[in-house]
């Protein structure tokens, strides 16, 4: 049984980029993307990477997820997280992603990561946040907090109990655009525009405390449904 040591000096020889190609070809073997198949790209701080007596830095991955089976399919280490943004379309190009449905935290909602995916003849679904704020600031003012009980679009609730307290989580999915203004024209190929609402309530009435809402554009002319399970898998 070789030592820790051995180990360590042997992985240390191997070329990063040839052992990433090659898991990447393995995994193709062993799990065949779908049409319509969700996949998570998320950045990932690994634990205890950090060694300051070494001098060994934090070690951050961007990380390509196969939800429907939480596999991996690919992954590539940045410097730091800052980088996620020039790593992602760097993954995507390691990958076959044709006819899947590509989900990305608020950090890779970018005009250049959207295009670079659709060139890949995959759909994407970005978070939207504070880093895009004149499209964060169309979502918040189209939504009205009566939409999540009556809403004239595609929409789909969850409710789960559990330990005293009730969650309950809502899509809801608008393709008319116009409500975004000009900004409409700047995603490539925008089709949807989504908000997801989670409730969690311990009382019987829900106060403005209790609600979270995220939201969410989309290449794909999405139903509410996908929408809630891929960003819930995410």
């Amino acid at each position: 049984m070789p030592s820790a040591d051995t180990l360590s000096r042997v992985m240390g020889m191997i070329n990063p980029v040839a052992l990433q190609r090659s898991f990447i070809t393995w995994m193709k073997d062993c799990h065949t993307l779908t049409d319509g198949e969700v996949i998570a790209i998320d950045g990932e701080t690994l634990r205890g990477s950090y060694d300051r007596s070494k001098g060994k830095g934090t070690i951050h991955m961007v990380n390509a997820l196969a939800t429907a089976n939480g596999m991996s399919i690919g992954q590539l280490k940045v410097d730091s997280k800052s980088n996620e943004i020039t790593a992602i379309p760097k993954l995507l190009d390691l990958l076959d992603v044709k006819g899947c449905l590509i989900t990305i935290d608020a950090m890779g909602c970018q005009k250049k990561i959207a295009q670079k995916i659709l060139d890949k003849e995959a759909d994407y679904l970005l978070a939207v946040k504070g880093n895009q704020g004149m499209l964060e600031q169309a979502f918040d003012d189209y939504l009205r907090i009566d939409m999540l009980h009556d809403f004239d679009g595609s929409s789909y609730s969850t409710q789960e109990k559990s330990h005293g307290r009730i969650e309950t989580r809502v899509a809801l999915v608008n393709r008319d655009l116009s409500v975004l203004g000009d900004i409409e024209h700047e995603w490539p190929e925008l089709k949807s525009m989504g908000t997801v609402a989670s409730i969690r309530q311990e009382s019987a009435v829900a106060t403005e405390q209790d609600v979270s809402i995220r939201y969410y554009i989309c290449s794909k002319e999405l139903e509410a449904q996908t929408l809630l399970e891929a960003t819930c898998s995410h």
